[in-house]
């Protein structure tokens, strides 16, 4: 299926700014998709590097638009969550960890990028049906400016998660060097995530609805408010033993990135209760694991998202 774009080279949207596409071009959706496409769409996207920039400045002015505080929120709403998660799960636990308002702030940062990239690169095709019916650009746009809109608000809630490692007297140590490789293991997962299931909501609006409750469950199961170690060192069902947390670390990526990060920022539980007296290395096997995990469903998201581009504008 072939579109071409409009002759007049300068389009105009309310949402997003000026796109000058040339009147000659042609562009040619391959249904048979494969891994020879993937070279030409990042050139592709590298193209149209400047449509992305304003898709992202555009989702951040949405999100604060008429808010009071603006991005404030992006530093307000971790610091509520962990003020109102602190005194429950310290009344209802008998909770006894070290610093826990830092130990919970440094499990919910990524968490909260995660989510919010998951569910709006789920929403990011049907969200843009305006842009996708009317002028071609490189559909893949849209769920990785709706990752980096995520990443932008990352950030910024970084900082006071600093702040509060500092004033707790953890601060930050040779160990957070791995940060930046535990993020960018999060960012290919999250991205493989939200190329999937931005692809599959334009043929099935019922994604959305799922994943709502999906991602509740989701959050519970991964160690945010408590220490991945609380599943036990050794269990036996059927008489077949096995590690629960070694489990759930093959089973959840999202249990190991979040680990990791408050391993080598916060400190490690072991399954006996002992507790570091602060940031520790992590296990390379463990992110290499997981990083080979994010790279299968980013080539499996990729592939879902390429296969079913060409009939996106029909669909909607």
């Amino acid at each position: 299926m072939a579109s071409t774009s409009p002759q007049n080279p300068s389009v105009r949207s309310a949402s997003v700014p000026q796109v000058s596409i040339p009147a000659n071009e042609i562009h040619v959706y391959d249904a048979e998709v494969g891994w020879r496409n993937l070279l030409p769409d990042l050139q592709e996207l590298h193209k149209y590097r400047f449509l992305l920039r304003n898709l992202v400045v555009r989702d951040l002015k949405v999100r604060y638009k008429n808010s009071v505080l603006g991005v404030l929120w992006s530093l307000l709403n971790p610091l509520l969550m962990m003020v109102v998660f602190s005194l429950v799960f310290g009344v209802l636990s008998n909770n006894d960890i070290r610093q826990y308002s830092v130990f919970f702030l440094v499990g919910l940062m990524p968490w909260n990028f995660f989510s919010g990239s998951v569910l709006s690169g789920a929403n990011s095709i049907t969200g843009n049906a305006h842009l996708v019916k009317k002028v071609y650009f490189p559909r893949l746009l849209l769920p990785v400016a709706a990752l980096m809109s995520n990443l932008v608000n990352f950030f910024i809630a970084l900082a006071v998660l600093v702040v509060f490692l500092y004033a707790s007297g953890i601060g930050l140590t040779v160990h957070a060097l791995w940060v930046p490789l535990l993020l960018f293991t999060q960012i290919l997962f999250t991205l493989g995530l939200a190329f999937m299931l931005g692809g599959l909501h334009v043929f099935y609006r019922d994604i959305m609805m799922i994943l709502d409750v999906l991602m509740l469950a989701w959050f519970f199961l991964t160690p945010v408010m408590y220490p991945l170690s609380r599943f036990g060192e050794q269990v036996t069902i059927l008489g077949i033993p096995f590690m629960p947390a070694q489990v759930m670390r093959w089973l959840n990526p999202m249990a190991s990135i979040i680990d990791g990060y408050r391993t080598v920022l916060w400190g490690t539980i072991s399954s006996a209760g002992h507790v570091s007296a602060g940031p520790a290395a992590m296990d390379p096997a463990y992110l290499l694991r997981t990083f080979v995990t994010a790279m299968i469903v980013l080539v499996v998201g990729y592939l879902v998202f390429a296969r079913r581009q060409h009939l996106f504008a029909e669909a909607l």
